[in-house]
């Protein structure tokens, strides 16, 4: 039982749902920068009332005295706090000094001690494409079974995307190319000076997001804190704690009806509580309710018209029920909004690619696989867009790389095929029917063809 709880902390994400998927991997720029202070980061170890092994999660310190920086829904039913550095020092988390429910941090005041510290820069100064990278513990790296809890620390590099409003209009988040591994909420998001720009907060295959850390330092200095046992007791009647327990059910254990009773609880309190909102459709569409999922994003958008998220989602279900043209129309919003969000790109080239219009599905997926060259679908669809306009040299490019990428679909070598085949390169040919038979033994037209090439 303590196995399925300690996973909660690292499962706060808010998923895209894609009509494609991806895996970035970025590392430019790494080289350049220099050692970050490791020693200010640590593993925070929550325990519940009962003392067991709760959640998990990254946090650091940003003054000598003991004031630690993390995410608020690390915290949810966290009767206590161990804070574990790379050195292997356990320290308690002694008092809570402020949180935020909304914007998701918490700063803590750590028993007494002098620390390493991170030295935090200027978020409003972050620009597109500007290196950073990304710290913290992944949760299958923490060892919790000894005294002295383990984990190994990770950097991940990437670049900046864009600053901008998320979910709730009012603040803006970042979004990066840094991978967030599951673990590393409350870990900082750092530029190539090693000063903190962000804190790690949400975490999904097409998404990383980090809140501005020019957000919480009017707060670094207020005195009326209160103890961690007095915050756990009031922290049970926020409805913001029920949504992230419906976050943990929906995406980290799989208990849909569960996540729609906390989100709809979340939300009889807070009605405009966007992530809530979000999240509720994605547990819709999860238990095949397309039109309540298609409902709930729309209402999300009443509430934030240029949400990137919800109007990828929402264009994906459009697409799902028919709607073509609204689903370009939404994506095409999308876009607009966030025009670096890569799984918006894709999937508005997608969708355009379904409707036959390719020449204008390619400079979406262009752009998709400019800012994240290893998105083995976007090639593969960017491939088809070029088969369909008859620009077979490029289409040829993009397939292949497709292949090296990983996506081995029938499709993909069916027009390698025709591509080799009137460019004269039998040879050529015969390796794309030999591929689609190692794919589908049965397929008899790629039998009778290679018969026909090898008679040839």
């Amino acid at each position: 039982m303590a196995k399925k709880h300690f996973m909660k902390a690292f499962f706060f994400k808010r998923y895209l749902v894609a009509l494609t998927l991806f895996l970035f991997v970025f590392q430019p720029l790494a080289i350049f920068a220099l050692e970050a202070n490791k020693t200010a980061i640590a593993i925070l170890v929550v325990k519940d009332k009962d003392g067991d092994v709760a959640a998990s999660g990254t946090g650091f310190v940003v003054k000598p005295d003991g004031v630690l920086v993390t995410n608020y829904h690390v915290l949810i039913d966290a009767a206590s706090v161990e804070a574990v550095f790379t050195d292997g020092t356990v320290v308690n988390v002694k008092d809570v000094i402020y949180a935020d429910r909304t914007k998701d941090f918490a700063i803590l005041k750590l028993s007494a001690g002098f620390f390493s510290t991170l030295e935090l820069g200027d978020s409003d100064s972050v620009k597109d494409f500007n290196y950073v990278s990304a710290l913290g513990y992944l949760t299958d790296e923490v060892t919790t079974s000894s005294l002295k809890p383990t984990g190994t620390l990770r950097q991940n590099h990437g670049m900046i995307l864009g600053v901008h409003p998320q979910a709730d209009p009012n603040f803006k988040m970042i979004y990066s190319t840094a991978s967030l591994g599951p673990g590393f909420s409350g870990g900082p998001l750092i530029d190539e000076n090693n000063k903190v720009i962000g804190i790690a907060s949400a975490e999904g295959r097409a998404l990383n997001l980090a809140l501005p850390i020019n957000e919480i330092k009017a707060f670094l200095n207020e005195k009326n804190t209160i103890s961690l046992k007095e915050f756990l007791k009031r922290d049970g009647i926020f409805p913001q704690s029920f949504y992230y327990r419906g976050n943990f059910a929906l995406y980290g254990q799989g208990e849909v009806d569960e996540a729609v009773e906390l989100f709809n609880k979340t939300l009889t309190q807070l009605p405009n509580f966007i992530l809530a909102r979000y999240d509720l459709a994605v547990a819709y569409r999860n238990q095949g309710n397309v039109d309540q999922a298609i409902l709930e994003y729309e209402k999300a958008l009443e509430i934030n018209p240029n949400f990137p998220e919800a109007l990828s989602n929402l264009g994906g279900q459009y697409f799902r029920v028919g709607k073509i043209d609204k689903a370009i129309d939404t994506l095409k919003r999308a876009v607009k909004s966030f025009p670096n969000f890569i799984q918006a790109n894709s999937n508005l080239g997608a969708v355009l690619n379904k409707n036959k219009r390719y020449k204008e599905a390619i400079p979406y997926l262009k752009k998709t696989v400019q800012l994240d060259p290893e998105f083995g679908m976007a090639h593969y669809n960017l491939g088809n867009a070029y088969f369909g306009v008859k620009e077979f040299k490029d289409a040829r490019a993009s397939l292949e790389k497709a292949s090296n990428l990983g996506i081995e679909f029938v499709s993909l070598h069916w027009k390698l095929y025709e591509i080799h085949r009137d460019s004269g390169d039998n040879e050529r040919a015969r390796k794309e029917l030999n591929f689609i038979l190692e794919i589908d033994p049965e397929n008899e037209e790629a039998k009778q063809k290679l018969m026909h090439e090898k008679g040839a």
